[in-house]
This record gives C-alpha cells, structure tokens and sequence, in this order.
C-alpha cells in the first residue's frame, strides 16, 4: 500500500514538473508575443481581406483586447508544440516502444494540421464570407461600420475552429493506433459523423448555400481521409500485436530451456 502511495506520489510529483515547464514557457512565449502582435496586426490590416474595412474602436479597451488577443494566440501557437512533448513525455512510460516511437510523431502532426487549418480558412473561406456580408450589406443599402474588435473576433471565429477539425485524422490515427477505434466502426457511424459536421459547418457559415458547401464538402473529404489512416493505423496496430505476441512467446520459450 506504502509503495502503491509512492507510486501515485511520483506520477503527480511528475505532472506538475510538466505542468509548470508548459506554464513558464507559455509565460515566455506571452511576452514574446507582445512584440510580435504588433505586426501581425498590421500585416492582417493591410490585407486584401481588410481593405475598405474601417477598422474603428467602438470602447475604449477595444484596442488593448485586440492586442492581447493576438498576443495569447502568439503564445498559445508557439506553446503547443511543447506542450504536447510534454503530455507524451509524462504518458510515455506507460506504452511500448513502438508506440512511443510512433505517438511522438504525432506531434509535428498535430502543429502542422492545426496550422493548416487555419490557412485554409483564412486564405479560403474567410475571403469568400467577408464579401459575402459586403454585398449583402450593399444590396440592403447598409452601411458598414465595423469594429476592430468585432473584426478580429469574427477571423478568429472562424479561423481557429478549423485549426482544430483539421487534428481529425491525427486523431483517429491515435485512437486506432490505442485499439479504441477501428475502421470498420468509421465505416459504421459514417452517416452519423456526416450529420455533425454538417451541423458544424452550418454553426461556422453564413447563412449561404455556396460558403457552406466550400466548409462542408473539406470536412466530409477529412473524414474519408481519417477513415484512410484509420485502416493503415489498424494494420500497424495488427502487426505491431503479433510481433509483440511473438517476442513473448519466443522468451517463455527461452525461459522453459
């Protein structure tokens, strides 16, 4: 029982150490971002997205949310990759070599997809939806008087909602990999998974048939994709398994001699 209270004692003594190693990074990465937020700002002000938008502050802490915002984000981007070392660092011990081998690939992944993701939206959809509501305005004879604020908070709306559905395949890999999901089962709830990402498409979008059919039609190849590396994360979990079977056997072999 001692041992067993060590045992947890350790673990959790362990996850703090990750824990404050993220956190003072991300304290880092935040100052860091203070610098940078500036010129992001006004990269994304400058851009042919932008142009003709006013971009007015409505309060008077309007200015200081904005740049706050983009400097959280700053951080958040430049932490994750760490913080995910981290998880798997702390997780680690507990899995097999191969899957070490192969979780920690993960993470290049998982920053890669979550980048892309937003580059799609902001270079995709977000074009297409801001002179969607620009004409829209125009032909209800409405004059636009936007916020910087308001404007930033609608890309970050719907920008980084994608950074997180484009981990889909990552993490049906993951799961597939763990034996907690499996092709078949994709294969299965396909109709029901259609169903959630249309409604997701549909919480993003505009009211607007062809910017919903541009946020739908990505997400449903996304999921035939995840249902594509779900089968090649099964064959390796299988083959992963019998090697293992085998080695086993060969040593209790080794031990009967």
């Amino acid at each position: 029982m001692e041992d067993q209270t060590q045992s947890i004692y350790d673990h959790l003594e362990e996850l703090r150490k990750r824990i404050i190693i993220t956190v003072v990074f991300l304290i880092l990465s935040f100052i860091a971002g203070l610098f940078m937020a500036k010129p992001v700002i006004v990269f994304l002000q400058h851009a042919p997205e932008a142009q003709g938008i006013p971009m007015n502050a409505f309060h008077l802490t309007d200015p200081l949310k904005v740049y706050f915002s983009f400097a959280f984000l700053i951080a958040f981007i430049m932490t994750s990759p760490l913080a995910l070392y981290q998880l798997w660092a702390f997780v680690s011990p507990g899995l097999f070599e191969n899957e070490r081998k192969v979780t920690l690939s993960y993470i290049p992944s998982v920053f890669i997809l979550f980048l892309g993701g937003i580059s799609f939206s902001y270079f995709v959809l977000f074009p297409f939806v801001i002179d969607f509501v620009g004409n829209l305005a125009e032909s209800l004879n409405i004059q636009e008087m936007y916020g910087a604020n308001q404007y930033f908070s609608f890309l970050f709306q719907l920008t980084l909602p994608f950074g997180f559905v484009f981990q889909l395949p990552v993490i049906v890999l993951f799961f597939t990999r763990l034996g907690m999901l499996n092709p078949a089962m994709l294969v299965q709830i396909r109709k029901y998974a259609y169903f959630v990402l249309l409604v997701i498409a549909g919480m993003i979008t505009p009211p607007e048939i062809i910017s919903h059919l541009m946020v739908t039609v990505p997400l449903l190849l996304l999921y035939e994709f995840s249902i594509i590396v779900s089968r090649y994360g099964y064959r390796k979990r299988l083959q992963a398994e019998a090697k293992r079977l085998l080695e086993e056997a060969q040593e209790s072999n080794n031990d009967g001699e």
